[in-house]
């Protein structure tokens, strides 16, 4: 590996320290239903998106906290020693993508049938703290 090679390497791999994500695949969820729920929490900090999803009456606000916990656990592994609330963490993205569709039939009227198409998603969460460059510091001057 070339010398720019490593050091833009080392400059990612350094970014990607403070951000973690979580992905939940094949939910049995419309897009469509997904997205008006993931638009709610994008930018949001984590603690008020977790009360929004808790209090919403949407069924995918249930997979989608859990899907946040989760991304929160991963930021923790990621970070010893650092506090969730000292670290500002908010949802830096989210995405909600299609996934397979499940095709079956409906019987119509006069023997024709009609086709319904049971459609579920990808959805990935990314999480970021506000103050990331704060936080690795105190993490580096902990450990040393």
């Amino acid at each position: 590996m070339g010398a720019r090679k490593k050091i833009k390497a080392d400059a990612m791999k350094e970014a990607r320290k403070s951000v973690a994500f979580a992905k939940l695949n094949n939910c049995p969820t419309s897009p469509r239903k997904m997205r008006i729920v993931a638009d709610m929490i994008r930018g949001v900090q984590v603690e008020k998106a977790l009360f929004m999803l808790k209090h919403s009456s949407k069924e995918a606000s249930n997979r989608l906290e859990t899907l946040l916990l989760s991304a929160l656990n991963n930021w923790q592994q990621k970070n010893e020693g650092a506090r969730i609330e000292d670290a500002e963490l908010f949802v830096k993205e989210i995405s909600v993508d299609s996934a397979r569709m499940l095709k079956r039939i409906q019987p119509a009227p006069q023997g024709r049938a009609h086709r319904v198409r049971k459609r579920s998603n990808h959805v990935t969460i990314v999480v970021d703290a506000k103050n990331a460059q704060e936080v690795v510091e105190e993490v580096n001057e902990s450990n040393s």
